[in-house]
């Protein structure tokens, strides 16, 4: 086995730096990470065998925010699976608050469905809903309520759909190192509403740290308000940091629908520092920036349709009282050379791994 050397320096500032050896090694390991994960997705992983569908339900999507594009993209997948699957499909948006989640849950009760989906909150935000929901023993299933992949027993949510996010986020972390050649200076930005959002962004804090990267700044600002936030914000950190700020790190690209105009301001220009990195999820407008260099570099992509059709699939499993899947789908991290690769050109990391024929085949149609 290969013999590591480690040089670590520490900087008047208390920083740890690598030098050497050491900051070869770590390069090396980063490069082959994100090359990892820049590559084709073109074989399916997925289960291959469960129950028929369960014929005539109806499911309820409580969706956090359709403004989302995470969220949007899921819904969108949900409503093709559940189409292929014979099943009848209710959106409720919550509209991006904690209130109109509540609401629309309320709503969701009085529909009396045969299964819900949470789609892009946390459980544990609407616990109260979740407790009746449970007792009723009423199927949930979920995206991104939770940090971790699968059951979520406390809250009585049969699985929790997501890739593994502190990979997610380690990703991220990693392509900021290799492009700023071992010396970035970072900021992150996340929302503590979600705990998901928190632990991506301590993730990503933790591994450039690691790695001997700077993080400038952790800034902690609501998603739902990134359109009236960001623009001062981006101002504010130019003027604060200047050249030292080389990366932008969120734990979502919707960070990044609002920096632009205030970098193109002082004459940053598309392709220029900061660059944007998304820890998630692939939205419509984060293909097309990287598509076009104009202020985004990267974003690491979840598999939105593919996830949507495994929602329904765990539901599935719910309602014919089977164990769910144990699948956790894969990551992909797009860029200016490989934007056109699995489903980019449609503007979403959409795998050419026939994931639709294999659950088709499943279910039976």
């Amino acid at each position: 086995m290969k013999r590591r050397h480690f040089l670590q320096l520490t900087t008047a500032l208390g920083m740890v730096v690598m030098a050497g050896p050491a900051l070869a090694d770590a390069m090396a390991d980063a490069k082959a990470m994100v090359a990892k994960y820049a590559s084709k997705v073109e074989k399916w992983d997925g289960p291959t065998t469960g129950p028929k569908a369960q014929a005539s339900k109806n499911i309820v999507i409580l969706a956090a925010d359709m403004k989302n594009g995470g969220i949007l993209g899921v819904t969108n997948g949900i409503q093709e699976a559940a189409k292929a699957i014979g099943w009848k499909v209710t959106v409720l948006d919550g509209a991006g608050s904690i209130d109109g989640r509540t609401a629309a849950f309320g709503q969701a009760m009085t529909l009396k469905p045969d299964g819900i989906i949470i789609n892009g909150f946390d459980a544990v935000e609407q616990k109260p809903a979740m407790e009746a929901a449970k007792k009723a023993k009423l199927p949930m299933v979920s995206w991104h309520a939770a940090s971790a992949v699968g059951p979520v027993d406390e809250v009585g949510v049969f699985a929790n759909v997501t890739t593994d996010a502190m990979e997610v986020s380690k990703a991220a972390a990693n392509w900021a190192f290799v492009d700023a050649g071992g010396k970035p200076g970072v900021v992150i930005f996340t929302d503590s509403t979600y705990a998901i959002a928190i632990a991506k962004a301590d993730r990503m804090k933790q591994e450039l740290e690691k790695l001997g990267g700077t993080v400038l700044e952790y800034v902690d600002t609501p998603i739902a308000e990134t359109s009236q936030r960001m623009p001062q914000l981006t101002t504010t950190l130019l003027q604060k940091y200047g050249a030292k700020w080389t990366h932008s790190l969120a734990i979502n690209d919707i960070y990044f629908d609002f920096m632009g105009p205030s970098l193109a301001a002082v004459g940053i220009k598309g392709d220029g520092a900061p660059k944007a990195v998304a820890a998630g999820d692939g939205s419509e407008g984060a293909y097309q920036r990287i598509r076009a260099k104009q202020y985004q570099a990267v974003t690491v992509a979840e598999p939105l349709n593919l996830q949507g059709w495994q929602l329904v699939d765990e539901l599935n499993r719910a309602l014919a009282g089977e164990k769910w899947s144990g699948y956790v789908s894969p990551l992909h991290v797009v860029t200016t050379q490989n934007v056109e690769f699995d489903g980019g050109p449609k503007n979403t990391f959409d795998p050419d791994n026939g994931y639709r024929d294999a659950y088709k085949k499943i279910w039976g149609k």
